[in-house]
């Protein structure tokens, strides 16, 4: 420790500068750019039978094809008139050129005349446009069809462009520079609380400088480690990683700033007190990154690929941070010595006394009245961890924006003129030797409207359109597709039911084995590194328990705040299991400044007393990190 010390903070610091940047701009360099970050996340596991279902599909000529429908309805509400009816075809043919200006039309699909709803009230227009168009260049050929179905409508109509596509082109749309205004809005926010942290006008751009070159150089790693995997980065992924690089960085700067300004009121040499406080943060630093890094891994156990990638490239991200934090922030210190706290620099001699600070006063009434304490506090997180019962887990298609979207207003006017599951019907594939009983099995399941024959492949294979009478994404919808299934395997066990609808299922169950799992791994990780970086039997048991009724409470009163402040209408399927993961893997680093700093003090001071002088030295840093993150 006193060597590698010595080595990053001596003369030598220069050479470590120079030799991080230039191997930072080598990999940015060789990473090159990462077009999948604009993409929106692929939630669905190719184990489930909805995946198999759209892998058949791809068997049926016409499979590689998906339409865009145009909604359109009379501004006042009433039937459609003459004039209205009869500028639809007009509406189709301004669609298809539009499709095919965006050399986006599949070859042999025949064009369809368009359809009036049951209460005259509405007309729907489809196209249909080829599957392997996605990301921006998907959303610029929605908008052109937009544009083109606007124009040509009477003007008395109101249209509306929904189905597949249109989804995907809207999702594409709100990652269109999501990561860059968060970069952005991120950065700031850490300046604005560094400069407030160390009122200083010039420390904070150090340790900025050096958690933004680290979030760079874990994107490129993380792209690199991407193609090695088979893994892939998303919009939510890139968004993710660099707040966790940005949060955990700046945590580790914070400790590792606050303990070196300690030691120069101790010694002359600003090298000397950078030293002792290297040697005093790196072993908290490496511990409580070593406990996140490992607690996102176990995401590697889950069946969902958006969540793996997350696993995967968090992790290299939050490594790639302690590593800057430990390396380039110490040796830019020691460059530019102890004028860096200006206004405000560390005096030689000067008398810090932590029993005069706020935190020591907390600490205190704390020791003297624990087992009060103890039970407040207990009994108002429980309170709070109460928040979450009888939550709606899982999002619909519809609930996923929180702006307008035309996709999701076309495809709730659909809905009010035409059955629930008209415009995205599930799907059924099976042997086509089977076909008679297969159908029948079909017709006969509950909350199946309608059933039709949508073709055979040349490999044996038949295929059905099912709508189903149900809201789409709902709980009901959810059960007809799993009685569905029960019907169809009962006569062809091979049989696959899938589409939108068996998707969210799909989705919504292996998340819920994917926390069923990674949890209690996680607890299993955070204890081991506890029982590693504390050294004891019985605290790490204690800590890991008060870090997880403090995470549990913050889950409860954010899902309280969500649902019943901000009006979500339910918590998307992954925000359980991502919510738990960095409150307590994040939470520990708390844990671990503060008992680090305590092992240092109780030989002197007891165990008590050494308590509280360790929540006086860090309870400043550790408020300050958690805002930094919160933020």
């Amino acid at each position: 420790m006193e060597s590698v010390a010595k080595w990053l903070t001596g003369r030598t610091a220069w050479l470590v500068l120079i030799v991080g940047f230039v191997l930072s701009a080598g990999l940015i360099g060789a990473a090159g750019s990462n077009d999948s970050a604009n993409q929106a996340p692929v939630s669905l596991p190719a184990s489930a039978d909805s995946a198999r279902a759209a892998a058949l599909v791809k068997q049926f000529p016409g499979a590689d094809v998906s339409p865009l429908i145009a909604v359109l309805t009379r501004t006042d509400g009433t039937t459609l008139s003459t004039a209205d009816r009869a500028s639809l075809d007009a509406v189709a043919e301004a669609m298809r050129s539009a499709v095919s200006a965006a050399k986006a039309a599949p070859e042999g699909v025949p064009a369809l005349p368009p359809t009036a709803a049951p209460d005259d009230k509405a007309a729907l227009v489809q196209v249909f446009v080829r599957n392997d168009i996605n990301g921006f260049p998907l959303r610029d050929l929605v908008t052109s069809v937009r544009e083109a179905a606007g124009k040509a409508a009477n003007s008395d109509l109101t249209v509306h462009v929904t189905g597949g596509p249109a989804f995907g082109a809207d999702i594409a749309d709100s990652f269109s520079g999501a990561n860059f205004v968060l970069l952005g809005v991120t950065a700031l926010v850490v300046a604005v609380l560094l400069i407030a942290t160390y009122r200083s006008p010039v420390l904070w751009l150090v340790p900025l400088i050096v958690v933004a070159l680290a979030d760079r150089v874990a994107t490129c790693v993380g792209t690199i480690v991407a193609g090695w995997t088979g893994l892939s980065f998303d919009g939510s992924t890139s968004g993710i990683t660099s707040v966790l690089v940005f949060g955990a960085g700046t945590n580790y700067a914070l400790l590792l700033v606050s303990r070196y300004r300690e030691e120069l009121h101790h010694a002359q040499d600003h090298r000397v007190a950078l030293r002792a406080a290297w040697r005093h943060a790196a072993p908290a630093i490496v511990a409580s990154n070593a406990t996140v890094v490992l607690a996102l891994l176990t995401l590697l156990m889950s069946s969902l690929p958006n969540i793996r990638s997350l696993g995967a490239l968090a992790a290299c991200g939050l490594v790639v941070a302690a590593a800057s934090t430990l390396t380039l922030l110490p040796a830019a210190l020691a460059i530019f010595g102890r004028g860096l706290f200006w206004p405000f620099i560390p005096v030689v001699g000067d008398h810090v006394d932590v029993s005069e600070n706020a935190w020591h006063r907390v600490a205190a009434a704390v020791a003297r009245r624990p087992v009060a304490v103890a039970t407040a506090a207990i009994a108002a997180l429980a309170v709070c961890s109460f928040g979450i019962v009888g939550t709606q887990i899982g999002l619909a298609q519809t609930d996923q924006f929180r702006v307008a979207a035309d996709s999701v207003d076309g495809y709730r006017v659909l809905a009010q003129h035409f059955p629930p599951g008209s415009a995205n019907p599930t799907i059924v594939v099976g042997p086509t030797a089977q076909a008679a009983a297969l159908e029948d099995a079909i017709e006969s399941s509950p909350g199946v409207q309608s059933v039709r024959p949508a073709g055979q492949s040349a490999t044996g294979l038949s295929r059905w359109n099912v709508v189903l009478d149900a809201a789409p994404a709902s709980e009901r919808s959810s059960q007809i597709v799993s009685d569905l299934r029960e019907s169809v395997q009962s006569v062809a066990p091979d049989a696959a039911v899938g589409g939108s609808d068996a998707q969210v299922r799909d989705i919504g169950v292996a998340a819920a084995q994917s926390r069923n799992l990674i949890i209690p791994t996680i607890l299993l990780v955070v204890l081991a590194v506890l029982f590693l970086a504390v050294r004891a039997f019985i605290a790490p048991f204690v800590l890991v328990a008060a870090t997880v009724l403090s995470a549990m409470s913050a889950i409860g009163l954010g899902t309280w705040i969500s649902i019943h402040v901000l009006d979500f209408p339910a918590l998307d399927t992954n925000v359980p299991l991502f919510a738990f993961l960095f409150l307590v893997a994040l939470g520990v680093d708390y844990t671990i400044f503060l008992v680090s700093r305590a092992r240092e003090e109780t030989p002197d001071h007891g165990s008590r007393d050494g308590i509280v002088r360790a929540v006086a030295a860090t309870g400043g840093v550790i408020t300050s990190a958690g805002i930094v993150l919160a933020a």
